[in-house]
């Protein structure tokens, strides 16, 4: 815990349903910090320390935690195999086992040279239009992702390949820059053209504090949306809205409701493991060989299984702020030049069905709202009511200890930008004058700003 943040103390009262939209979102965002995940906060550093529980939680959970946390590890098996309860894996998939993308929970990066098949990261895909039962118009012959792997003999949908050139730049003061553009393409397909369709690369975000996000009431959320901009800031955060009506708060366009939601996505679309939620297994139907595959029972994922990983999900611990006075005067310029409009610092839990997750404080830097960031950033893919130029906003906590975890300070959906400032000048639409406000400040305030996202 920062010495600095030690002797702060917040107060919070609770969100009234009723709370004027303005004030809810100005209180939240001068709210002084204190632990980021709450009462469930570690004190952690070292290369493990996105992959606790929750400091807080429940004694009668533990057991629970230790064996979703090997779900969340196993490498799943073609079907049939000796141990039935981890057979199944694809036939298309794009790596074995939830960990091989969330690499000790941490999160995810573009490979150095640009070829696939990736390990980290995936691309979706799309056809240009809106569909209301998946949210985005499926690719004849390929679905909504594309599968890099596949068991043997079957062959693997294509490869993903990207190709990067240099923008170059300059801060105000002269100081030269460079951004790193990507391009994407795929090759080696195998199941007909894919030409005329939408990509959008995605890299694995870090798993910490998702129970949090989780709890936060839909009140706050649509107090927090403000879609036509009413007070007059520039920023028009947009509730996310799926199927049924429900808000969606999970995936880089919020496209999942609920971490259960998105866990039986992520086994069907990454593994290829059946789910109660997703019973048919990830083959079209030009796919001959991936369709007489044998499977590893119906469903491939028990809802027994599945209810324990959800709950590891849930439960993993955000590791504590660590830092310096510079710090904390970084801070201060987050929030004066206007980034903290969309990385909202302070949100509140109300009642969840884990004690743990019950009424708490926390500080995770995001509204989880879909804001306009430009054309820059822009992948031109809609999915449910994201437009091509929307994202939700990614919380900030832990990426700071990203290079400790994974290795790499990649940040952004693909993992274009190589460190907090590349990934602040990238900002563009909502996001254009907090990023004039960084790229025109002197470099001492820069280099605040850069101290406090690496305390986080």
């Amino acid at each position: 815990m920062l010495r600095w943040a030690a002797a702060l103390t917040f107060a919070v009262a609770a969100v009234s349903v009723a709370a004027d939209e303005l004030t809810l979102r100005a209180r939240l965002m001068s709210m002084p910090l204190g632990p980021l995940g709450g009462d469930g906060t570690r004190p952690m550093q070292a290369d493990n320390a996105f992959s606790l529980p929750m400091a807080n939680i429940a004694k009668e959970n533990v057991r629970v935690f230790s064996f979703g946390n090997r779900l969340f590890n196993t490498n799943w098996v073609e079907a049939p195999a000796s141990v039935k309860s981890f057979d199944g894996l694809g036939p298309m998939f794009n790596r074995v086992s939830c960990s091989g993308c969330h690499t000790k929970d941490g999160r995810g990066a573009p490979p150095a040279d640009g070829q696939g098949p990736f390990d980290t990261m995936l691309i979706r895909l799309s056809l240009p239009g809106h569909d209301e039962v998946a949210g985005v118009v499926p690719v004849p012959n390929y679905g909504t992702q594309l599968s890099d792997r596949a068991l043997f003999g079957v062959k693997p949908e294509g490869i993903g390949k990207i190709t990067w050139t240099e923008q170059a730049g300059t801060y105000a003061d002269g100081e030269a820059y460079s951004l790193r553009v990507p391009s994407y393409e795929i090759t080696e397909t195998a199941y007909g053209p894919i030409e005329g369709v939408l990509l959008s690369p995605r890299v694995a975000p870090q798993m910490i504090g998702l129970g949090l996000l989780e709890a936060v009431p839909a009140e706050t959320l649509s107090a927090l949306a403000d879609p036509d901009d009413a007070d007059g800031d520039g920023i028009s955060g947009r509730l996310q809205i799926v199927a049924g009506g429900q808000i969606g708060r999970f995936g880089w366009k919020a496209g999942a409701t609920s971490l259960r939601n998105q866990n039986a996505d992520a086994a069907i679309g990454d593994i290829g493991l059946t789910t109660s939620l997703h019973p048919n297994e990830n083959c079209a139907e030009v796919q001959i060989d991936c369709r007489a595959r044998p499977d590893g029972g119906a469903p491939e994922i028990s809802d027994v299984f599945l209810d324990k990983l959800t709950l590891y999900t849930r439960t993993l611990s955000v590791p504590a702020q660590r830092g310096s006075d510079e710090a904390m005067r970084g801070f201060d310029l987050f929030k004066s030049m206007g980034c903290a409009a969309c990385h909202v610092p302070t949100l509140q839990t109300g009642s969840a069905d884990l004690a743990e997750l019950t009424d708490q404080t926390f500080h995770p830097f995001t509204d989880l709202l879909l804001h306009d960031m430009g054309e820059g950033l822009a992948d031109n893919r809609p999915e449910w009511q994201a437009d091509g130029r929307e994202w939700r906003t990614p919380p900030l906590w832990g990426l700071g200890l990203v290079p400790t975890v994974n290795g790499h300070d990649l940040l952004l959906h693909d993992g274009r930008a190589r460190g907090f400032a590349e990934a602040i000048l990238w900002h563009g639409g909502e996001g254009e004058a907090a990023k004039e406000a960084f790229r025109t400040a002197p470099k001492i305030d820069r280099e605040a700003v850069i101290a406090f996202l690496n305390s986080l």
